[in-house]
């Protein structure tokens, strides 16, 4: 199965443009997908920690951690599919998953890779689009790159700039 070529999409993962951080989601989630994520990254030889504020405990289940009070501190869940690479999973509402992962990690085709197989198990354990947009794209407008589920694989979303 091929995926994203690292000298066509470099330009997405450069931080100046996309920012550190950008945007991962899966939109139209319910506390169901989120218990599918949190028994697909248990299922894994991924390191994970969960945290609510600076406290490491165990990973609850989503419907607890979805559950808390408004005024309660988000916890998120940092995942690593890789030593060196770090997606951060912020519980902010029960319908979009969102995590966050730091291009400063991802360079070149091995890192890209890594991702990919990341992003790939999540959106064929839902059966669901996961999508990447610039850091601050909030409203989720503009993604870039993402996991296609009728294509079953990676796919670019927006036209790689120029060099």
């Amino acid at each position: 199965m091929p995926g994203l070529v690292w000298d066509e999409v470099r330009c997405f993962f450069d931080p100046d443009l996309m920012g550190a951080l950008p945007e991962v989601w899966v939109a139209d989630a319910s506390v169901a997908d989120w218990q599918m994520v949190l028994d697909l990254i248990e299922a894994h030889p991924w390191g994970s920690e969960y945290l609510e504020g600076d406290v490491v405990m165990p990973l609850p289940s989503a419907e607890q951690v979805l559950s808390r009070p408004e005024d309660a501190e988000c916890p998120t869940l940092r995942v690593r599919p890789a030593p060196d690479v770090l997606a951060i999973f912020r519980f902010l509402s029960d319908d979009t998953i969102d995590f966050d992962v730091d291009l400063r990690e991802l360079q070149g085709q091995e890192r890209l890779d890594i991702l990919c197989e990341f992003i790939t198990a999540i959106g064929r354990k839902l059966g669901k689009p996961v999508m990447m947009s610039p850091e601050g794209d909030r409203e989720q407008d503009h993604p870039v790159l993402g996991f296609d589920v009728e294509a079953d694989r990676m796919v670019l979303l927006a036209r790689p700039l120029p060099d």
